[in-house]
């Protein structure tokens, strides 16, 4: 009986103090602002792997598909006439979001980059004849033009982008995102803007990321929790914050080498399979079931599709959320060549893939993106 009320009086102290937590959470506004929730997480184990994460959590069918862009497509930033103009340097597989913009995506080099919601962007108000970049080109950019973090920061930091999101997108909801990338030595930054002005978080630490509060609020918050420790109490809400907590013990507590305990049913007894199959692992623990809905939250939002990128392999790993399979696309059977065409992979249908699918993409227009104007 004792132990029984020594119990009682632990589980409500750690009912009080997630509370707590809850408010220091809630006093950034973002519960009734956040329309989506992804989570972000980024695996360094043994033998150089390097995976990334993600999940899509929305409030509805994105209409999503897969596209290859070849390297050598000119692009323009669709912001009025001071738009950014480029030409892709490397090759890229993305996860369109609306067929307006790229959400997801790693490139020939393994660099990774991905956009999740963020209820606290600002973009801010461009300098005089600055040149500008649609929101919905900024992950394109990057995939476009770095292969490693430490480019892509030290280019930000010297000229950052100018970025304008004057439309909402195509569901009539505000755009406001933020930006995390890695590449394929296990480096990891976040992008932010934050009152009109770009915040870089760089370093191989920032492992994990979701959505509201700001990053730097996030941090602190999570290492409250670490405090507490995961194997005596994690947060178990859909929100933000509570993903955040979840995401991180998990990604710390998997092994991070061939695990003897499981490695005979793992496809080859491969340690890189393995190391895939533990990041999937995490991202369903913290997904949000199909279909749910919570009157007066729309923070609460379902995973829609969750996604691989193996950086080591180049195996980018799409795992439907409303079908049974997953399937990969490996780098090596596709064609990144200059002179090689745009490819698509329609799902937005609910078509089922499995296994490999580089040959099932087929040529296609370019994917048109939204400008901002």
């Amino acid at each position: 009986m004792m132990h029984e009320r020594k119990m009682m009086r632990t589980g409500k102290r750690m009912l009080l103090l997630a509370a707590w937590v809850a408010g220091l959470a809630g006093g950034t506004g973002f519960m009734m602002q956040e329309a989506g929730a992804c989570t972000r997480i980024l695996y360094v184990g043994d033998r150089n792997m390097v995976a990334t994460g993600r999940n899509m959590d929305w409030n509805e069918d994105m209409m999503s598909n897969l596209w290859v862009f070849p390297r050598g497509i000119r692009r323009n930033g669709l912001a009025g006439p001071n738009s950014l103009d480029w030409q892709s340097h490397y090759g890229s597989v993305i996860v369109s979001g609306y067929e307006a913009g790229s959400t997801d995506g790693m490139n020939e080099k393994g660099f990774v980059a991905n956009l999740l919601f963020l209820a606290e962007s600002d973009y801010g108000k461009p300098p005089e004849n600055a040149k500008v970049l649609s929101l919905s080109l900024w992950l394109q950019y990057f995939l476009d033009n770095y292969a490693t973090v430490d480019e892509a920061v030290r280019a930000q930091r010297q000229n950052p982008l100018h970025l304008i999101s004057s439309k909402p997108i195509p569901n009539g909801k505000e755009s406001k995102v933020h930006l995390s990338i890695s590449d394929a030595t296990g480096d990891s930054a976040i992008f932010e803007y934050i009152d009109g002005k770009l915040v870089i978080h760089h370093g191989r630490e920032y492992t994990v990321m979701t959505n509201s509060p700001v990053y730097s609020e996030q941090l602190a918050i999570n290492t409250y929790w670490q405090d507490i420790g995961g194997t005596v109490f994690l947060p178990g809400t859909n929100r933000s914050a509570d993903r955040f907590a979840r995401a991180s013990f998990f990604l710390e507590a998997v092994p991070r080498k061939l695990a003897p305990n499981y490695i005979r049913s793992v496809p080859g007894q491969k340690y890189d399979y393995q190391a895939v199959a533990e990041v999937l692992s995490i991202n369903r623990a913290v997904s949000v079931p199909l279909g749910i809905t919570t009157p007066g939250k729309p923070n609460i939002a379902s995973t829609i599709w969750r996604t691989v990128s193996d950086q080591k392999n180049r195996i980018y790993y799409f795992d439907s959320a409303t079908r049974p399979n997953t399937f990969w696309v490996a780098f090596d059977k596709l064609d990144f060549d200059r002179n090689a065409p745009v490819r698509k992979l329609t799902i937005q249908n609910g078509e089922v893939y499995s296994g490999e699918v580089s040959g099932y993409f087929r040529p296609s227009e370019p994917l048109k993106f939204m400008d901002a104007l």
